[in-house]
């Protein structure tokens, strides 16, 4: 397959949007990572993103929709707590589950009789979304595993020859997925994102976080959400949390890199700003302030990209609240829970 690389312009969006509507996959961005789109309503091309991605088939998509009322068609009913939270975040970097219609796709769902929605805050994929007139399941466009794709160049280094085009909308502002929150019961967020629990609590009240969201899931325990497997957004090296307070962290991962490397490893830092000069000489990749954790997010999963050709990889933690606690979300799994 010859997949287009196409700049987002007008032109190409309708083009895409066909493509889309007969069956084919197409990777645009959205404010948060680039997402690989096909028709929700069809069950066969929903299964090409599942082989483009190698992604495992009880991993349910989210769908992108094009304004907040398709949820009428897709949700068995619409909480009100949806149309609340739909009034404040959409577009935005939130995803609502609720029970599906019997209109949506269980391939979408990974068989599961909930369904994930979201409108993503980027003209490009509204418009896209609008022109298409379906709803779009829409994973992160990357093989299925690894980092979360921010800029169009990593879509191709992943998805050449895999997809049928790649909508260029240029760097993604946020740079890691959205918040996933469930409606069922008391409201439940899956996955951390830039839209924080005290956010969602100033709208709607009482917010749970999921325990999956800083350790494993259990054994049998099902993934209601994307990003709550065990190791994702992994790059070609084992990664490590490494904990420590602000002032004794540098001096901790010091340690490790130089008794790493005596074994025979390449060894690279994830730092901030504040520890960038206690590194001295060693490799270091930097992802921002930690007085502002927004930064490290945005820069994480492009940082583990350029940590391929390394084996080992060690990142400064931050505290596991607000953008801190989506950071970690996905730090630690792409550690795989790995920590010193």
């Amino acid at each position: 397959m010859k997949t287009l690389y196409l700049p987002a312009n007008k032109e190409n969006i309708l083009r895409c949007a066909d493509i889309i509507k007969s069956g084919g996959i197409v990777a645009f961005p959205t404010e948060t990572v680039y997402g690989l789109g096909a028709n929700a309503k069809d069950d066969n091309a929903i299964k090409k993103i599942f082989e483009a991605k190698g992604r495992p088939q009880d991993n349910p998509l989210i769908l992108h929709i094009p304004y907040p009322e398709m949820a009428e068609e897709l949700y068995s009913s619409v909480p009100e707590s949806y149309y609340k939270l739909a009034s404040v975040f959409f577009p935005g970097a939130l995803t609502l589950i609720y029970y599906k219609s019997d209109s949506v796709s269980d391939v979408a769902t990974a068989g599961q009789s909930t369904v994930a929605l979201r409108m993503p805050d980027n003209e490009i994929a509204l418009e896209l979304l609008r022109a298409a007139q379906v709803p779009v399941a829409a994973p992160s466009a990357n093989i299925s595993g690894t980092p979360s794709p921010t800029k169009a160049e990593h879509v191709y280094n992943d998805m050449n020859g895999r997809i049928d085009a790649i909508l260029d909308g240029g760097e993604c502002k946020i740079g890691i997925e959205s918040t996933v929150l469930s409606l069922i019961g008391t409201p439940t967020i899956l996955r951390p994102g830039a839209v924080t629990k005290e956010m969602l609590a100033a709208v709607i009240g009482e917010v749970q976080l999921s325990k999956s969201i800083l350790q494993p899931l259990g054994s049998g325990e099902e993934a209601l959400s994307p990003g709550m497997k065990y190791k994702h957004y992994s790059p070609n090296a084992q990664v490590y949390a490494v904990y420590g307070n602000e002032h004794e962290i540098a001096n901790k991962i010091a340690y490790h890199y130089d008794n790493f490397e005596k074994s025979g490893n390449r060894c690279v830092i994830l730092s901030s700003e504040e520890n960038s000069r206690f590194y001295g000489e060693r490799k270091q990749i930097i992802l921002g302030s930690r007085k502002k954790p927004e930064e490290f997010c945005k820069r994480l999963f492009s940082a583990l990209r350029e940590c391929d050709g390394y084996t080992t990889v060690l990142c400064e933690t931050l505290q596991e609240h607000g953008a801190g606690l989506a950071f970690m979300n996905r730090l630690l799994r792409a550690s795989g829970f790995k920590t010193l």
